[in-house]
């Protein structure tokens, strides 16, 4: 049974696609309230910002805190288009969300399904439900055609 809109992951998959257009790695972050209205939502910025936190996840958690008034996030949704880091991991869980919709798995950097599997530690105090795999094929060929590219300019 599918209980998520597939047209927030369409969003993050835009938001990942503007990414590339900006030579940034093509991650798209959406996130949703409880009550299905649209919170924020952002691309990688690490390269435009010189910073290395300006992951989607992060930029779009910051946005939606700031719209909400609160670093917590009770209930809403949190849909991106690549298993996030470790990082992103920690921020999702400090800000509450209630469920994390991701795309691709990460094999080398993702730390919810893969790595250190943030959510099973026991020093994470709160665990969001977490659904993988979703539009997968779409954000893994867009992954793989930015490295390509990259690798070609090289």
């Amino acid at each position: 049974m599918q209980d998520f809109d597939p047209a927030f992951m369409e969003m993050a998959l835009a938001e990942a696609v503007d990414s590339a257009a900006r030579e940034e790695v093509p991650v798209g972050c959406v996130i949703v309230s409880a009550e299905g209205a649209l919170l924020a939502r952002s691309g990688n910025r690490t390269e435009e910002l010189c910073d290395p936190t300006a992951h989607a996840e992060i930029l779009a958690l910051r946005e939606a805190g700031d719209y909400l008034g609160s670093p917590r996030l009770v209930g809403a949704d949190l849909y991106v288009t690549l298993e996030p880091c470790a990082m992103c991991a920690a921020a999702i869980s400090f800000a509450r969300i209630k469920r994390v919709i991701f795309g691709a798995y990460d094999p080398k950097g993702g730390a919810i399904e893969n790595g250190p599997k943030f959510y099973t530690l026991p020093t994470c105090h709160h665990r969001p439900e977490v659904i993988g795999g979703v539009e997968a094929e779409k954000s893994s060929a867009l992954l793989k055609a930015f490295f390509a590219a990259r690798r070609g300019k090289k």
